[in-house]
């Protein structure tokens, strides 16, 4: 069966939140609030495109953004 691309296709977010909406992780003694804009996220002052950027600023390594911030679970072995 062949399927035929579509350029203007958006796939669903299955984790999408509310523009408002914040997330807080307790980092090494220190809280950290990351608010949902309508073109990113907020935190610290500063507008990024995802999560992950996020979580890599506040950890210095590479993470999973959803999972660093408790809305993305492990996946079952």
């Amino acid at each position: 069966m062949a399927f035929a691309a579509d350029a203007d296709h958006q796939p669903s977010r299955s984790t999408a939140v509310k523009p408002g909406t914040q997330f807080v992780r307790y980092w090494k003694g220190r809280s950290h609030t990351v608010e949902v804009t309508q073109t990113g996220f907020l935190y610290a002052g500063t507008e990024y495109r995802s999560l992950s950027e996020i979580a890599r600023a506040i950890t210095g390594t590479r993470w999973s953004g959803p999972r660093f911030f408790g809305i993305k679970g492990k996946r079952n072995a």
